[in-house]
Formats: structure tokens, sequence, C-alpha cells
């Protein structure tokens, strides 16, 4: 009778603690739509909200903190003037680049570091050495090697995330199940076609991942490449207006960086989800 009543009794209908569970506290499930679209508006609103106030009552210096209304105002004459699409594009031009590059040869070296261990024994060392200098101390020697125009802005993208690119797809290639490559193996699978059939596929979800957090990277190199040697761009539109005192403009490309990298991010999580069906809960 009580072993019934016990398998009647929903899985999660109690916790450790005898605490029921509530939407808002699941652990590992999901969560209604209206819930996280709510979440999500709340998570905007609210330091919107906070903002506006602060600003409004004076507390800080407008000066110092322009209201929303006025970054706006901002936003909207950088784009009469025809400044804002314009720095956005070759601000995107620059990242689009270097990053692609980097994604180019990051992939193929991370799966080979990570399936065969002469190869990360040769590579691993150096590349764990030159990840952890800093890239914008590389942009001295850019300019003395490249110059002043898109190359080195382009090449201290790359040299930004390369390297945390290749170690990211490295580790997901070490953790593949091992009793999945030995199945493949029992069925007859060739060395070939465990790399290119079984693990290749098997890391693209993580590829995709490591791309999408490292891209933010990209962007915050840019800018600082932008403003140390650029006559147009984000980041040089926001030394001008450092210059200037002109804080307005420079939240106005502050809040556009953060628009163009939610965008982009949004982007990954879609290639992932047309790409890698099976990855997706």
């Amino acid at each position: 009778m009580t072993s019934d009543a016990s398998a009647s009794t929903p899985k999660n209908s109690q916790q450790p603690g005898g605490l029921k569970p509530t939407i808002f506290w699941r652990i590992a499930e999901d969560i209604p739509a209206n819930l996280k679209w709510a979440l999500t508006a709340i998570s905007i609103v609210v330091p919107l909200g906070i903002w506006w106030g602060v600003s409004s009552l004076g507390i800080v210096n407008p000066k110092f903190l322009p209201s929303p209304m006025t970054v706006g105002q901002a936003a909207l004459d950088l784009h009469a003037d025809g400044f804002l699409v314009q720095d956005t594009l070759m601000s995107c031009f620059r990242v689009g680049v270097g990053f692609f590059l980097a994604a180019l040869i990051s992939a193929p070296i991370g799966v080979a570091m990570g399936t065969f261990t002469s190869i990360r024994s040769l590579l691993e060392p150096i590349i764990g050495i030159v990840r952890y200098m800093p890239a914008p101390a590389f942009i001295p020697l850019l300019l003395i090697y490249l110059g002043v125009e898109e190359p080195p802005k382009i090449a201290l993208i790359f040299i930004g995330t390369v390297f945390f690119n290749v170690l990211m797809i490295m580790d997901a290639v070490k953790f593949i199940p091992q009793e999945l490559l030995e199945t493949t193996y029992t069925l007859g699978g060739q060395r070939h076609q465990v790399l290119f059939q079984v693990i290749t596929p098997y890391v693209i979800p993580n590829i995709l991942d490591a791309f999408r957090v490292n891209m933010a990277a990209s962007w915050n190199l840019v800018v600082v490449a932008e403003l140390i040697a650029a006559d147009e761009g984000l980041g040089k539109r926001i030394s001008l207006a450092q210059q200037f005192f002109r804080t307005d403009d420079i939240f106005a490309c502050l809040i556009v960086l953060g628009l163009i990298g939610f965008c982009i991010d949004l982007l990954f999580r879609w290639l992932l989800r047309i790409s890698c069906p099976w990855a997706i809960d």
C-alpha cells in the first residue's frame, strides 16, 4: 500500500529538506515561455528604469551620466551625420575578417590537438605560453610590422581569439566518450572515418559555442585597436567623444556595441539550432 502511494507521487513534488519545487527555482529544467519572456523584459526594463531615475533626479551630473533620452538623441544625431552607420560597418568589417581567419585556423588545429596526443604535445606548450600574453601588448609590434592601416587591427583580433578557440576546441575533443570511439572501431570504422564522421560532427556544437564565447573578445580588441590608430570605427568615435567630453556619444556607441554583440550571439545560437538540432535540449 505504501509503495503504491509513493509511486503515484509526482517525481518532482518535493525536494530534499521537504521544500516544494517552484517554477522559478527549477534545476536543469525549462520554464514556461511567458515566465521566460517576463524575466527577459525585466532584465532590460529595470536597469533602464534605474538609469532614467538616477539621471532625472539629478543625483549625478548630466555631463557624467546623460539620460536615456539624451543618449537616444545623440545616437540619432550620429546617424544623421552618417557617422554611426559608417563606424559600425567598419568595426564589423574588422571583427568579421579577423575572427573568420581565427576560426578558419583554430577549428582544424583544435580538432587535431584533441585527437592526436602527439600534435597536442607539440603545440600545447607554445600555445599555452602565447595565450597568456595580452593581445594589446602586440600593438606596437603590429604597427611596426604592418603599418597603420587595416592589417594591424585585423591581426590584433586574430591574435586575441585564435589561441582561445584552439584550446577550447581541443578540450571538447578530449572529452569525447571513449566508448563512442571504440564502438566505431568495433563496427569496422577506419581512422579517417573516426576523425571525420564521428569526432568532427560530435564537437561541432562545442566549436560554435567556443566561437560564440570568444566573439566578445574580438569586439573588445577592435575597440582597443581603434582607440589607438584608426580614422573611423566605433572605438575611434568613442575616443573623439572623450576628447570633447561628449558622454552621450560614448554611451550611444557603447549601446550600439552591446546590441551588435547580442545580435551576433543570437546568430550563433541560430546556427547551432539549425546545424546541430541533436545538441539542443
